[in-house]
């Protein structure tokens, strides 16, 4: 039997490769835990299945996703602690150069000569 080979118009951009290349990793990953899934059901799983998938199940394997996912949030909190204090420096930066288009004489200084 000789192998069809698909002559359609290929996209060849990076990205599009990208997509494929991680649709195509994710539906490997799922057709092997369907098969691990499968011989755990017939009894016919090896022990690195087995104990794999025991680990994942642990109460500690729990507290270290949990770990991860809010450190995670920890670093979401700071990227957009970063990103506000950035637009509130330029908002300072705004006004002060709006304070000082008006050309106010006033000045803070005590030359004030009414004091």
């Amino acid at each position: 039997m000789s192998k069809k080979v698909n002559t359609g118009p290929l996209d060849t951009s990076k990205a599009s490769r990208f997509v494929h290349a991680e649709a195509k990793e994710n539906e490997c990953i799922a057709l092997a835990y369907d098969l691990v899934e499968q011989r755990l059901r017939d009894g016919t799983a090896t022990s690195q299945e087995t104990t794999h998938f025991l680990r994942m199940g642990s109460a500690k394997e729990r507290r270290e996703a949990l770990l991860l996912e809010k450190q995670l949030e920890l670093m979401e909190a700071k990227k957009e602690s970063l990103e506000a204090a950035k637009r509130i420096e330029a908002l300072y930066s705004e006004a002060i150069k709006a304070v000082q288009s008006y050309g106010s004489p006033v000045t803070m200084g005590g030359d004030d000569p009414h004091a």
